[in-house]
């Protein structure tokens, strides 16, 4: 199990289809709102896509081009990209990732603040790259309340000045806890768990899985919660082709991703769903270990090493026989001393976290039957986005 970090190239066999088992009940959201990229990337391999080209050759002004038909008729606005520097004034720089730079800008014509992604398309000499041809379509389909709105796509002079014009939020979740002397309340932590099994089950229902999600990926105004960084999002299908296993930051990996499995689905994003609930209630990182063999080690510790009963199918993984992990069988005991003393973990709420953090990814728990688990109708009710204090901007 290497921990090298690779290109985002992907070797899935399929984007489309039927949704897989873990997709099911799904309920369909209204259409609203898409993401941000931060500066801790995940692992991915190289290997491009075996139906794809390198490349897609195209300048800002036929990206529209290339997007689906129902895309475009969805969004005729796009149909040219707007000149950025003519449009919009950069402000400040929010921060750099690996894929692509983040500024803070105001709209000219509204003086609207917004958020400009720059993607970083520099070394590209063969056309748009396909890995952000996805990020973006991705966004303009994934419209929903409680996920980073994009406004438009504009464009440079040149193919490397590719931008991704989104609505400015002032924070993202992470650093607004480290800055936090305390935790949320138990009815703020309820609502923003709320928000992203929202914004998680809109995903899946529409057959993507976002394979990133973490606390600085969610980015908050007020007690608004937004997912962004939609980079290594992509569509999944039934019955699940082949898809690269080196996604999603170390400390909010699913136990199948660690051990190698290769055809996955949803139930990657539940873990990762589990992993921050588990982090508000704690106000620290559940599993923070520093390499693949410690992170599962912390997993199995917590949750207990699989069984024949509890995984049935841990056995046919490529890296289940690689390790030799000691067995924890009472995993509820376990799970519970390492929450101990966290406000608002009710009953209800440590049932919902253990659902979550099942390490049978068949068994783990869907965004949709996490909205309708009781933990969301206990007292005290989730807190309205409205009433949550405010936290002065730190990237003004």
């Amino acid at each position: 199990m290497s921990g090298v970090q690779k290109s985002r190239w992907d070797d899935d066999e399929g984007d489309v289809g039927r949704p897989s088992s873990h997709a099911r009940r799904p309920r369909p959201k209204k259409a609203h709102a898409p993401a941000v990229e931060h500066s801790e990337p995940a692992s991915v391999d190289d290997e491009q896509p075996r139906a794809s080209p390198e490349s897609v050759p195209a300048t800002g002004a036929e990206l529209p081009a290339l997007l689906p038909t129902h895309a475009v008729q969805d969004f005729a606005h796009l149909s040219g990209c707007r000149p950025v520097d003519e449009c919009y004034k950069r402000l400040n720089k929010i921060e750099e990732g690996t894929y692509g730079i983040v500024y803070r800008a105001q709209e000219i014509a509204t003086g609207d603040i917004v958020a400009l992604k720059h993607l970083k398309l520099d070394q590209e000499r063969n056309g748009f790259p396909i890995t952000s041809l996805r990020e973006i379509h991705t966004l303009l389909l994934a419209k929903h309340p409680n996920i980073i709105n994009v406004r438009e796509i504009a464009a440079g002079k040149s193919l490397s000045s590719i931008y991704i014009v989104m609505d400015y939020m002032d924070h993202d979740l992470r650093t607004l806890m480290e800055g936090m002397p305390a935790p949320f309340q138990p009815s703020e932590t309820k609502s923003l768990l709320r928000q992203l099994c929202s914004a998680v089950e809109h995903l899946h229902a529409n057959w993507i899985v976002h394979r990133d999600l973490k606390t600085s990926n969610l980015l908050m105004q007020g007690g608004s919660l937004r997912v962004a960084d939609f980079g290594l999002a992509r569509r999944y299908s039934s019955p699940l082709g082949r898809m690269t296993g080196l996604v999603v930051t170390l400390w909010y990996r699913a136990p199948e991703l660690l051990l190698g499995e290769t055809r996955y689905s949803a139930a990657v994003d539940m873990w990762s769903v589990g992993c921050i609930f588990a982090e508000l209630l704690l106000h620290k990182p559940l599993f923070a270990a520093t390499s693949e063999i410690a992170q599962i080690t912390a997993i199995f510790a917590a949750c207990g090493a699989p069984t024949s009963d509890s995984w049935p199918a841990f056995g046919d993984l490529p890296n289940a026989r690689t390790f030799r992990f000691t067995a924890h069988p009472d995993r509820s005991k376990r799970l519970r001393a390492r929450m101990a003393g966290c406000a608002g973990l009710t009953e209800c709420a440590y049932d919902l976290l253990e659902r979550l953090l099942t390490l049978d990814p068949a068994r783990r728990i869907t965004a949709s039957e996490a909205l309708d688990h009781p933990y969301f109708a206990e007292n005290p009710p989730p807190k309205h986005p409205s009433m949550f204090p405010t936290w002065p901007s730190r990237t003004k």
